[in-house]
């Protein structure tokens, strides 16, 4: 009798058939031009990145990769720190946003971005990040990118203006409810002025990146504090650790669902408006103790993206699970 070969499922690929997409977050030149982040694509279901200063820095300084670009600007031109910086991660992106370009395209526009921050001294002037917005959206020139913009006070107003003309936004640094409601109604009402300017609103995409590790990493402090004040006390708070970051995204999840339902929403989506997906963030685990996949297998749902390290989409393909959990 023939033995049966069982063929193992990448758990990468099956968040798909629980309706989440994956991102990397992580961009260096080497990695895409020695093929690395095609196969990503091609192998393991990738349909998204994310980028930010930080990301690009430890790229730059890492090695020589960068220099003969970094060359070829300073010999054309005298430049600060801030627009060397930019010139270089533009070409980055671009080179990124050509990868994913095709699947973009395959989707309809429906996944496949990459997303390029505004600088973070701009985040508390809400017309400054209006201008620099629009000038990278210009200087990309890619369709399937998006600018990220914090989520401050100042970023709404921001987020909704360049919504409304028809820019990608990932609206990032979403750690509250409170925030991440109002961060949807700068959505649907942003989709509201471009329909209604007669934009087509199947062109037009957004995230909200909505951060979790970093949540444990502060409560779980409170808790351990907590923890020796009541010393010798009865308490289940240590029961906590580990659990808020979780249990805040997906009460976030359900201020979603609400908030993409009933007739306003409806409206929209009859004319083809996408729903803005909640992005789940910092999902790399800070604490050893805890399982190194915990915030993406806690996590899994439709109409959502987890954006996550190299190191944690090499864990998940070895040993995550794949379920859904929302």
């Amino acid at each position: 009798m023939r033995a049966t070969r069982v063929v193992d499922v990448n758990p990468l690929q099956k968040l798909h058939d629980c309706g989440q997409s994956f991102w990397l977050d992580f961009l260096a030149r080497r990695f895409i031009a020695d093929g690395s982040l095609k196969r990503l694509v091609d192998e393991d279901g990738l349909s998204g990145i994310t980028s930010n200063p930080t990301i690009f820095r430890k790229a730059i300084t890492s090695g020589t990769d960068y220099d003969q670009s970094i060359d070829s600007v300073l010999a054309q031109s005298d430049c600060d720190a801030m627009e060397l910086y930019e010139r270089v991660a533009v070409e980055d992106i671009r080179s990124a946003a050509d990868v994913l370009l095709p699947l973009y395209s395959s989707l309809g526009g429906a996944d496949g971005f990459v997303s390029l921050e505004v600088s973070p001294y701009l985040a508390l002037d809400t017309n400054a990040t209006i201008v620099e917005a629009r000038r990278l959206w210009k200087e990309v020139a890619r369709p399937n990118i998006m600018i990220k913009v914090p989520g401050t006070q100042a970023g709404l107003p921001a987020i909704r203006q360049l919504l409304a003309e028809g820019i990608n936004v990932n609206i990032t640094l979403l750690f509250g409810r409170q925030v991440y409601r109002q961060v949807a109604e700068a959505w649907l009402a942003a989709l509201e002025q471009f329909t209604a300017a007669g934009g087509d609103p199947r062109r037009l995409a957004s995230v909200a990146s909505f951060f979790v590790s970093r949540i444990d990493t502060a409560v779980d402090k409170l808790i351990e504090q907590k923890i020796k004040e009541d010393a010798g006390r009865p308490s289940r708070i240590s029961e906590l650790r580990g659990k808020i970051a979780i249990a805040n995204a997906k009460l976030a999840y359900q201020d979603y669902r609400q908030l993409f339902s009933g007739p306003r929403w409806q409206r929209l989506a009859e004319r083809g408006a996408r729903v803005q997906r909640l992005l789940w963030a910092s999902t790399s685990t800070k604490n050893p103790a805890y399982r190194d996949v915990l915030y993406i297998e806690e996590l899994i749902g439709p109409d959502t993206v987890n954006t996550m390290p190299q190191e944690t989409i090499e864990a998940f393909r070895d040993h995550g699970k794949a379920v859904q959990t929302l």
